[in-house]
């Protein structure tokens, strides 16, 4: 598969636009940084279990390599790699590696950062995956999932979120989120690429990975907060897949 059948240029200039925001709480990635704990929290939790360690101890992921595809400014990678995990960082957008680069410097953090594909690490493998909001932005899912299952080594797991496709997640993650709160610049995402929870499914186990858990992101407007919830997948939702 080419590398140019993974990635959607426009989609990747719509990131580049905003790289140098990506460590700043209220700009355009305030709704990642909103999220992020209830992600970390769930990737965590997963890791933790496939692999028989405990997060409460201290560097619990040492001996572990990980990736997180997509990883932008390194929201993710950073604390993965205080916990003790060997990472390695790729996203496509020229402009975000050097913001993740130069944040881990700061925060005296050893992070590979990569300009890369998925498929660019053909050959490489992971005991855990990180595939978080990516899904949605690529032209052919199918191909990229298989791409990244591909990087999970045996005994390993992935972790994949993206939003689910239905009016709900409509009026939410793009009226609500791009026109009315303007959390993200408009058409940041289209609503025909978002996936069911079936179909991304679905696209895990032809990659060739088992599906293990399917959890949802849910927002408390009242808290102004999101939280886990194995009820709610209808706006943005996780899950965990491994290999045997």
């Amino acid at each position: 598969m080419a590398q140019a059948e993974q990635v959607d240029p426009a989609e990747i200039a719509k990131f580049e636009a905003m790289a140098a925001e990506w460590w700043d709480p209220a700009g355009k990635f305030k709704p990642l940084h909103m999220l992020n704990p209830c992600r970390l929290g769930y990737a965590v939790e997963q890791i933790a279990a496939q692999h028989g360690r405990d997060p409460k101890a201290p560097e619990p992921f040492a001996g572990l390599r990980l990736l997180d595809i997509g990883c932008g400014g390194g929201l993710l990678c950073e604390p993965m790699r205080r916990l003790g995990a060997e990472v390695v960082g790729i996203d496509p957008a020229e402009r975000n590696i050097p913001v993740a680069r130069l944040h881990a410097k700061q925060t005296g953090l050893d992070i590979d950062y990569r300009v890369a594909t998925a498929e660019d690490l053909a050959g490489e493998t992971f005991d855990a995956v990180l595939n978080m909001e990516v899904v949605e932005h690529v032209p052919d899912p199918a191909a990229y999932m298989r791409a990244c299952a591909a990087l999970v080594a045996p005994g390993g797991i992935m972790i994949a979120s993206t939003i689910n496709r239905n009016p709900k997640s409509f009026a939410m993650a793009i009226v609500g989120a791009e026109y009315i709160m303007r959390w993200l610049p408009r058409g940041t995402h289209q609503w025909s690429k978002f996936i069911t929870p079936d179909e991304l499914y679905a696209l895990i186990r032809d990659a060739g990975l088992r599906p293990v858990d399917r959890t949802g992101f849910q927002f408390d407007p009242l808290g102004w907060s999101w939280r886990l919830s194995k009820r709610d997948l209808s706006v943005n939702y996780v899950t965990a897949s491994v290999r045997d």
